[in-house]
């Protein structure tokens, strides 16, 4: 049997929060091969926005001195994954921005793998979730750090905020440290509108429906900062953002 076209089931860790029935009809996701070499720089921006299933697999390799800024942005299917799986080597860096908003039953996930294999390789993932109605979003996520990749610095951040508290957010950052001189943090949380900051901009004029879009934009904002497509990225989101609120007043 080829395991690589068995369609998983709930009890694989990976896939514990996934609509298996949704993932059954992009199934098997072919990896996509990305091979950045020594001494060079890459972008990438993912955006989806369609309404069907979407599966996608990244499978990427930075080689000594590379690059790489990966920016995602899922706003729209009604399944949507998003798998990243990274191999850093020496000196390498990579950067991920990413944001998930949902709304209705949809069901969206990021689950990303980033290795370091070579010594003093830096990587960056921030991802924002804006969830409403009753839908789910999910960020699983390890930095590995193999034996001898000293020097390594690695960082987490991973917030999520539910419009209704209806909605599901689920996260599980994680570190696997074999080596010695790292730098390795994550930090999660998932939380609602500040309702301060909400009675603020709405005693100064401003509708419930425009207060709450300026907040989420504020929200996401850093998981695009400073990415080649950041304007593309940032319109479409805020268009999506708009579709939320009026999902969650």
């Amino acid at each position: 049997m080829n395991l690589e076209l068995t369609l998983p089931t709930r009890k694989d860790e990976d896939f514990r929060y996934s609509d298996i029935e949704a993932l059954g009809t992009v199934w098997p996701v072919q990896r996509e091969e990305i091979v950045v070499a020594a001494g060079l720089e890459q972008s990438l921006q993912v955006i989806e926005l369609g309404e069907g299933a979407v599966a996608r697999h990244l499978a990427i390799r930075l080689e000594k001195g590379a690059k790489m800024d990966l920016r995602v942005l899922t706003a729209g299917p009604a399944y949507g994954r998003i798998a990243i799986d990274v191999r850093l080597e020496e000196g390498a860096g990579f950067t991920l921005g990413a944001a998930q908003l949902a709304t209705g039953k949809q069901t969206l996930e990021i689950v990303t793998r980033v290795t370091h294999a070579g010594l003093n390789a830096t990587s960056s993932q921030i991802v924002r979730t804006v969830l409403a109605g009753h839908a789910t979003g999910t960020y699983l996520g390890c930095i590995a750090v193999e034996r001898g990749a000293d020097g390594t610095d690695a960082e987490q951040s991973v917030r999520a905020m539910l419009l209704d508290r209806t909605a599901t957010a689920n996260a599980r950052p994680e570190l696997e440290i074999y080596a010695d001189d790292v730098k390795a943090a994550h930090g999660c949380a998932v939380g609602e509108l500040d309702a301060e900051g909400l009675f603020y901009l709405m005693s100064r004029g401003l509708p419930p429906a425009e207060a709450k879009r300026l907040m989420l934009q504020a929200f996401i904002a850093e998981a695009f900062a400073g990415a080649p497509g950041e304007e593309a990225l940032d319109e479409a989101a805020i268009a999506r953002l708009a579709a939320l609120v009026e999902t969650g007043l």
